[in-house]
């Protein structure tokens, strides 16, 4: 243990480093406002940028690992956000609120049945969820990841951050942990705690980030790569595993899914909206709190997330498409010999691919399994 006087040292050298830390960021807020913001452009569009088309498509292609058009992608947006608009007022009627989808966003979020009494009641929650949904894992998995994960609260730091993974060491020296948001407990009602789960931890982010560290055949490289559509594409596609795992159970958790999928398929209308067809920034909010359930202070955060990521939004929604169509071919060509126990393996099994190497990996697992029977 430190002395007194070397604790009392150290401390005031870290308040004077926080005071100093504040008001360098206070200038350079300063410095944006009075200076920078007046200079700048007036459009936000990518493609108004000098060679902006050129910069908007590769930064498409990075986010979605896709080279489709952003017509294209905006257009798969609006189907989708049609198509789920149409599931959560079918959920809304089955659960005999009368109101309008305003109205029932609203209550959802208001009435205190879907909120948490104190942070110990939501972390237990959390932690019961993670104990419910284990022991069904080996029914949609052949192999599962050895690194075990925990539930813990995120440092109160982070204020109203999103509840995520953090991900283990690649040794094993660090179990990998799902952190939940116990600093709002308003932000992220009761309703939203199955789809969250599912995308962050378990069959989510944990499961297929630890499944491709341990492959111990591939380069490091490979055990440890990224990019957003193949592992958001996952996180998103482990969402819909719910019903199979006995989540969704009421139509308030079946409402919450929706909303999440909804907020994904809004971003490929909204990144390419606000990149490439001309939307506004206010549209753009309106739009998305229309269509995904979402606060106003929110939505103009996410907004500006878009703004400033153009493309890197559209890999969520773009990968979970691909990983759906891939499922539906393999159950086409194999019927009755499909095992999606071995689908899901043979999705993560070689680590995080660009979606076109995905297909590719897919179409060698239906040949290799046709060759098997």
């Amino acid at each position: 243990q430190l002395p007194a006087a070397t604790r009392a040292t150290l401390r005031a050298e870290a308040q004077d480093s926080q005071r100093r830390l504040v008001a360098a960021v206070q200038e350079f807020h300063d410095w944006l406002q009075t200076s920078w913001l007046p200079a700048a452009r007036a459009s936000t569009a990518a493609v108004d940028l000098p060679r902006g088309a050129d910069y908007y498509a590769a930064m498409l292609e990075q986010g979605s690992s896709t080279t489709l058009s952003p017509q294209q992608i905006h257009r798969i947006g609006l189907g989708e956000v049609a198509r789920i608009d149409a599931e959560m007022a079918k959920v809304r009627s089955d659960s005999g609120f009368r109101g309008s989808s305003v109205e029932f966003r609203d209550w959802l979020r208001s009435d205190p049945r879907f909120r948490f009494a104190d942070a110990d009641a939501e972390l237990t929650a959390f932690q019961a969820l993670a104990k419910r949904v284990d022991p069904l894992l080996p029914q949609l998995f052949a192999e599962l990841p050895r690194l075990p994960y925990g539930v813990r609260p995120m440092p109160a730091a982070e204020g109203s951050n999103a509840p995520h993974y953090v991900r283990g060491a690649v040794d094993g020296s660090r179990s990998g942990w799902f952190e939940a948001n116990l600093n709002n407990l308003a932000a992220w009602p009761s309703w939203t705690m199955d789809a969250l789960f599912l995308h962050e931890a378990m069959p989510g982010h944990h499961l297929q980030i630890a499944r491709a560290q341990e492959l111990e055949q591939l380069p490091m490289l490979r055990r440890t790569f990224s990019n957003t559509a193949y592992v958001e594409g996952w996180g998103l596609y482990a969402e819909g595993l719910g019903s199979s795992l006995g989540l969704y159970a009421d139509p308030y958790a079946r409402y919450g899914r929706l909303a999440l999928e909804a907020h994904r398929a809004c971003r490929l209308v909204l990144d390419t909206g606000l990149h490439a067809l001309g939307w506004t920034r206010d549209q753009a909010i309106d739009y998305l709190m229309a269509h995904a359930s979402l606060e106003r202070a929110f939505a103009e955060a996410e907004i500006d997330r878009y703004l400033v990521w153009p493309g890197q939004a559209t890999g969520y929604k773009m990968g979970e498409l691909r990983i759906l169509a891939n499922r539906d071919k393999a159950r086409l060509a194999l019927g009755e010999r499909f095992d999606l126990r071995h689908f899901h393996n043979a999705v993560l099994d070689h680590g995080v691919l660009p979606l076109s190497v995905l297909d590719q990996v897919i179409d060698d697992w239906i040949a290799d399994q046709r060759r098997a029977h």
